[in-house]
């Protein structure tokens, strides 16, 4: 048996309605005392704690932005940005006028309230900064922040091209996800959700990879499947993110998750 567990959010533990099930809350519930529940996702840090208290695991680690922000009862114990500097060529890059939103911490800056800033409030159940990202630049220079996270978000063929320009100028700095056709989600190289979990196994659990068991569905999630002990894809998860998993499971939105779970440890 497993030793610890690892999930992603979105796609893999969360319904329809982009919530949590009374079923999946009810199997945590049974689990979380034998076995510790990590959520690691790319969301930022207030979108995750509400889904912790509604499973009853604050006591237990997350990891935000893709393994960007681990913390460990609400003290952050690392942290890694994409630097001011590349966050500024970035920005300047963005000749398409693609909507750009800028993380740091628990601060989402949007540039404007449209409809990619409406759907992820939907999505994630926070509410932004309305700020140019011209003026976050101004901010952050003051302090020289850099980015847990950005989110580019347009239309499919634009987006298209803009990531085709950052993966020729900034392969090497930058690790570029893919959620949706219209979607990039722009990280630092350095971090991932495995490397999140190698931190939190050496620091937290004294355990080893082949201890984890990790669920996921796209394709930030590929290296953490590939690397841990039982690598589990939901059903609807992308055909690459099914084919770097041990198993292969029934749908998010069907509860895949839980009903994994209940039969795993026998409950």
């Amino acid at each position: 048996m497993k030793k610890l567990i690892c999930s992603d959010i979105d796609g893999t533990l969360l319904n329809a309605e982009r919530d949590l099930s009374s079923k999946t809350i009810s199997v945590i519930d049974k689990l979380k005392n034998k076995v510790p529940v990590v959520l690691i996702s790319a969301r930022m840090p207030s979108a995750m704690r509400h889904l912790q208290k509604q499973l009853g695991i604050q006591n237990q680690p997350f990891v935000a932005y893709n393994g960007g922000l681990i913390s460990v009862n609400n003290v952050t114990k690392q942290s890694t940005t994409i630097s001011f500097e590349l966050v500024k060529k970035i920005v300047k890059s963005n000749t398409h006028d693609l909507h750009l939103s800028l993380y740091h911490n628990d601060d989402w800056f949007a540039p404007q309230l449209d409809q990619w800033t409406k759907r992820e409030i939907n999505n994630t159940k926070v509410n932004p900064t309305i700020k140019s990202n011209e003026d976050v630049l101004k901010l952050w220079e003051r302090n020289n922040n850099g980015a847990h996270k950005i989110m580019c978000m347009g239309d499919a063929k634009l987006v298209s091209e803009f990531y085709d320009e950052l993966a020729k100028k900034l392969t090497e700095d930058l690790h570029l996800y893919r959620s949706k056709d219209t979607y990039i989600e722009i990280a630092p190289k350095q971090i991932s959700k495995k490397s999140a979990i190698e931190f939190l196994i050496a620091s937290e659990f004294g355990l080893h990879l082949s201890d984890v068991l990790s669920f996921g569905d796209n394709y930030n999630d590929i290296e953490m499947l590939q690397a841990s002990g039982h690598g589990v894809a939901v059903g609807n998860a992308k055909n690459e993110v099914k084919l770097a998993a041990d198993e292969i499971i029934g749908n998010a939105k069907e509860d895949g998750v839980a009903e994994f779970l209940l039969a795993y440890f026998k409950m």
